[in-house]
């Protein structure tokens, strides 16, 4: 298997070379092949997925996680759009930026360029099979993808789709590649091949992403998860706060940017704590709550310090009256992991302070949490959310998979005289 994932990794980077000579229109026509093929073979990528369903059932895989492995005719349909929409965004590739001219009259740049070979390391998430696929091409990097056991059937039904798509416009289909095992040892092997791999972005679970952090001889994107919060201002619209509370927390529970926990200002606590729990005992949210929160509603269940560092990933949230703003954002920078945090408020100056002020890779005023994603960012289909600065924060998209190098035109000058 060593050997085999050397020369998948080889091909991958010969592949990688010839994608970065495409140009523009060519990538995009080879995104749409890759789309309309997706479509074409639906019955066909819906038949391997239920075979991977019945398979977690019997596993005893989690609501959530059968959830985020369930392919439908929507969400295939919704895979091929997010390529669609990669189409339609503007190349980063070949951009030229902070052209200057040096007192010798040089002019000093930077160009866009692919990164090169990036592998993705991911769980039971099938849909991150073609995302990352589109966005690599679009950003001229080959992918080697290694999806997790669960969906190992609509993975390779997926790649073979997008492989006709590939094909149909003559182009190397190394440049989309799939670890045909689910070996742990493969994914150990495959992690030392930096020689090969340029970056590893691994999407799933903490316990995936640090094994990958701990073992990984190439640069690793980390987000080891979304513990996200809302944090409702004395000055909150009650409404307004409600609607992105139940968006938040209830309209897909078990993905990263999904509400964990609520911050509640004491002021209004008394009133806005009731119409809250409310309206999250109809979405049958159970709620585990500080001592105030237990007094206002007596039916809570009380929260322990383990609850605030909490990813739930299903109808649970913790909920915390703090007696400031300052004492939000404290809770916030000790409990959080730098995804969202979202701030519901009338008042101007301090949503500018919640800004400036928390340090998380996307940071909302009266917007809900579940606009932390590359698609409605506008970035197209994201290839992941990183949690870390280097090199990127935030969702990532096509920008995101390219780096820069340096550029000088000249008309002959040289650093120091010549005699000819």
């Amino acid at each position: 298997m060593v050997t085999n994932l050397i020369e998948l990794a080889k091909k991958s980077k010969q592949a990688a070379y010839k994608l970065s000579l495409l140009n523009t229109n060519q990538k995009n026509e080879l995104l749409s092949s890759m789309a309309e093929q997706l479509i074409q073979n639906k019955d066909y990528i819906l038949s391997a997925n239920n075979k991977d369903i019945q398979a977690g059932k019997e596993k005893g895989l989690s609501d959530a996680m059968l959830d985020r492995l369930l392919l439908t005719e929507d969400r295939i349909k919704s895979m091929a759009n997010a390529i669609y929409e990669i189409v339609q965004l503007p190349d980063p590739v070949g951009e030229i930026t902070n052209i200057r001219i040096r007192p010798n009259g040089i002019q000093v740049g930077t160009m866009r360029i692919p990164l090169g070979v990036i592998g993705i390391i991911y769980e039971a998430r099938p849909n991150v099979t073609s995302d990352a696929a589109a966005l690599c091409v679009k950003s001229g990097n080959a992918v080697i993808l290694r999806g997790g056991s669960e969906a190992f059937n609509s993975n390779i039904a997926i790649v073979d789709s997008l492989h006709k798509g590939i094909e149909k416009c003559k182009v190397d289909a190394s440049i989309v590649t799939f670890v045909p095992t689910t070996d742990r040892e493969a994914m150990l092997e495959l992690l030392k091949l930096d020689d090969y791999i340029d970056l590893i972005i691994p999407r799933g679970g903490e316990g995936l992403i640090r094994f990958v952090a701990e073992n990984s001889r190439i640069p690793v994107i980390k987000h080891y998860k979304g513990v996200c919060h809302l944090y409702v201002d004395k000055d909150a619209d009650f409404d307004m706060a409600i609607r992105l509370l139940i968006d938040g927390k209830t309209s897909r529970p078990a993905v990263c940017n999904a509400l964990e926990t609520m911050l509640v200002h004491k002021d209004i606590a008394e009133k806005f704590l009731p119409v809250a729990g409310e309206a999250l005992r109809k979405k049958n949210v159970e709620i585990r709550g500080c001592d105030i929160t237990r007094k206002i509603l007596t039916f809570a269940l009380p929260a322990t310090e383990d609850d605030y560092y909490a990813e739930y990933l299903s109808l649970i949230i913790a909920v915390k009256v703090v007696e400031s703003y300052e004492e939000a954002v404290a809770h916030i920078e000790k409990y959080g992991s730098n995804h969202t945090e979202v701030i519901v408020t009338n008042n101007l100056q301090t949503s500018q302070r919640f800004l400036r002020d928390v340090d998380s890779s996307s940071v909302m005023v009266n917007a809900s949490s579940r606009f932390a994603d590359g698609g409605e960012m506008g970035l197209g289909a994201e290839i992941g959310i990183s949690t870390s600065k280097l090199h990127a924060y935030g969702p990532m998209g096509l920008e995101a998979l390219t780096t820069k190098k340096f550029i000088v035109i000249g008309n002959g000058q040289t650093r120091h005289k010549v005699d000819i």
